[in-house]
């Protein structure tokens, strides 16, 4: 909605809603459906009972949609001031008709297969990740006939025509509807009419307790079954005929209500993130490629610079290529004996598991943790375990319930008689797709007691006995709780007695009850606490008496805030911490997450000046309040864009390093 937002930028940004509410419905409401199942009266954090949250839940999607429609017809004026007019079926003009007539007869008719309904037949399977047309026909004899016709996935969502000065968009939908009659010609309607409509189903793996079957068969087999989950959300065009409707949740057994939510004419919105582009550079964000790190860009290669010094990246704003060019290096290095990474999301075509399977290729020890239950990507993920264990790679399918969430790779290296580890610990995924887009960093260390500790987490992962001890690390399960509550009560202390105390806590996501308490003790106790949260914030900031020394802010701009750091004062003598983990219950008890505690000057000092950068935000900086309306961070000072900051901040780094050689 702001509209210092490019133009094309705000249409997209409305297919990532559009996605994240879908994946929403998929996992989280399929959950309180599930509570409601149970008969679960209470609701954790909720005053009242699962079908209550149900139908609370509903009320604000409702509302949501409102201002959904209401922003996509605004975005529609902006595009059509531009000469970008999105056109329905009704409004194309007589020197288009061919022009969509070719299309859909050369790109479209042999990719769509109606299916005629009737009482007397099963209603067809649906796809959760497809969109619909519901056909009602009016016949001879005045006999109603209803049909569905699923929009192709495989073809963009968009055709462009260009006349002269002006470019006219149409949705495949409606080139679909303005062919209605002759895809049904065999029946000849007097009339006929579509509305879409999409169905999401439960997206929960039920992984069952058969110990004839191994884990990848189980995942294998719920995946099959994911496909008939139980229906949570049936999205409709509210102009849909109230016969065609009922006859549809009928079908689907759902009744008109909490599962049920009216909308537009067009649905599953998530393809608006592919919206076309229209070459104009107003239009887009300004191209931000990644730059160089000055450390890395040593001529013998990544490896002797680490065994030198620790070295901090931060993604998209420099270079992800540095992490296959280290795999690489890895592959072909005689000194190197073994590569070992975990892994939770991977790119589908990805340089990071080719540089895997190059290193063993060369004869390398490769162990790779594979994490089969990263939601949404388990079927990629099992494409690749398949093709690693092809080719030699030892694969290990993570820890039995619980989710592998760490993100670390190790190279173990011999020099002589020397052994030498080179280790990475990250915020975000190996994942290149991912890189450009999400904003994280990695630690590359050849630190001994670091390293050492790392190891000691893949023997854990290797082999589930070892339960060890780790002084530098933060494991959850293990001490992540532990040492965090640690490190607030220190802060505490400091503030009882009159010395500096303070954090500064950079995450995704903050809900988990027994830190959210211990951070209202620290504010009542003194400790200034400053927060960006870029999703769920469960703590309620600036409250007299419980958290006025807390402030939290949010970030969503052009790169989805994903890192996770925290810096805890300590009296002048701070603690640095990265790390996978967020403050949920989940994260701290039941996944294998690493933090690291970093020890290296300069990019502590960096560390400081990224959380500056960002703290300073006011222009997509948005202050978290106990009133929910989360407003904009205005500031009497000038606009500072953090993202855009920190790029130019980089980028300064880098010409400084290529002019002083």
């Amino acid at each position: 909605m702001d509209p210092n937002v490019p133009l094309i930028e705000r249409v997209r940004f409305l297919g990532i809603y559009s996605n994240n509410m879908d994946e929403f419905y998929r996992v989280r409401v399929a959950n309180v459906r599930r509570m409601m199942l149970l008969k679960k009266q209470r609701v954790h954090g909720f005053e009242g009972t699962a079908e209550d949250l149900y139908k609370t839940i509903r009320e604000i999607v409702l509302q949501q949609q409102v201002k959904f429609e209401e922003t996509f017809v605004v975005l529609v004026e902006e595009l059509r001031k531009n000469n970008i007019h999105l056109i329905n079926e009704k409004q194309v003009e007589d020197s288009q008709v061919s022009h969509l007539s070719d299309f859909f007869h050369s790109e479209l008719k042999h990719e769509i297969f109606p299916i005629v309904l009737d009482k007397k037949r099963d209603f067809p399977k649906l796809r959760d990740y497809a969109i619909y047309l519901a056909v009602k026909m009016l016949c001879s004899h005045g006999k109603i006939r209803y049909a569905l016709i699923q929009i192709p996935g495989d073809l963009s969502r968009f055709v462009v025509i260009n006349r002269e000065e002006k470019s006219f968009i149409i949705l495949i939908d409606d080139i679909i509807r303005t062919h209605l009659k002759e895809i049904f010609s065999i029946f000849e309607p007097h009339e006929i009419s579509a509305y879409t409509f999409k169905f999401t189903r439960d997206a929960e793996l039920d992984i069952d307790d058969d110990l004839s079957t191994n884990f990848i068969q189980k995942i294998e087999h719920s995946l099959k079954e994911r496909k008939k989950g139980a229906p949570v959300r049936f999205v409709y065009d509210s102009q849909m005929p109230d016969d065609l409707l009922h006859f549809l949740l009928q079908s689907l057994h759902l009744k008109k209500g909490l599962n049920t939510i009216p909308g537009g004419r067009y649905h599953n919105f998530k393809d608006f993130i592919s919206f076309p582009k229209f070459n104009n550079p107003d239009f887009l964000y300004a191209p931000q490629p990644p730059v160089i790190h000055p450390d890395l860009e040593h001529p013998h290669g990544i490896i002797p610079t680490v065994l030198k010094k620790d070295v901090l990246l931060h993604f998209p704003y420099q270079r992800f290529d540095y992490v296959t060019d280290l795999l690489r290096e890895a592959a072909l290095d005689p000194k190197v004996k073994s590569v070992k990474i975990n892994i939770y999301r991977i790119a589908r075509n990805s340089d990071i598991m080719n540089a895997i399977l190059s290193a063993a290729f060369n004869g390398k020890e490769v162990v790779v943790v594979m994490e089969l239950q990263a939601r949404f990507d388990e079927q990629n993920n099992l494409y690749w375990a398949n093709r690693l264990k092809e080719f030699g790679v030892k694969v290990i399918y993570g820890v039995p319930n619980m989710k592998v969430h760490s993100k670390l790779l190790q190279i173990t290296r011999m020099n002589r008689t020397k052994e030498q580890l080179i280790t990475y610990v990250g915020t975000g995924n190996f994942n290149e797709k991912t890189s450009r887009i999400y904003s994280d960093m990695c630690l590359l260390t050849s630190n001994t007691q670091v390293s050492q500790e790392v190891r000691k987490v893949f023997r854990l992962l290797e082999n589930n006995l070892e339960r060890p001890a780790f002084r530098t690390l933060l494991v959850s399960p293990f001490n992540t709780r532990r040492k965090i509550l640690a490190l607030i009560n220190r802060e505490i202390e400091h503030a009882k007695k009159g010395k500096f105390a303070g954090m500064r806590i950079k995450l995704n996501n903050l809900t988990d009850p027994e830190i959210i308490e211990k951070l209202y003790q620290a504010s009542k106790a003194g400790v200034k606490i400053d927060m960006i949260i870029r999703g769920i914030c469960c703590l309620i900031p600036g409250q007299k008496g419980l958290s006025e020394n807390i402030t939290v802010i949010s970030i969503v701009d052009r790169y989805l805030e994903h890192g996770r750091f925290m810096i805890f004062q300590n009296d002048g003598n701070p603690t640095y911490i990265i790390t996978s983990a967020d403050f949920m219950e989940r994260n701290l008890d039941n996944r294998i997450e690493v933090g690291v505690q970093v020890s290296d000057v300069f990019i502590q000092q960096e560390l400081d000046l990224l959380f500056d950068y960002q703290w300073r935000g006011s222009v997509k900086a948005r202050l978290i309040s106990a009133d929910f309306l989360n407003s904009y961070h205005k500031r009497d000072l000038p606009p500072f864009h953090a993202q855009m900051e920190i790029y130019q901040h980089f980028k300064w780094l880098a010409e400084g390093s290529v002019d002083q050689e």
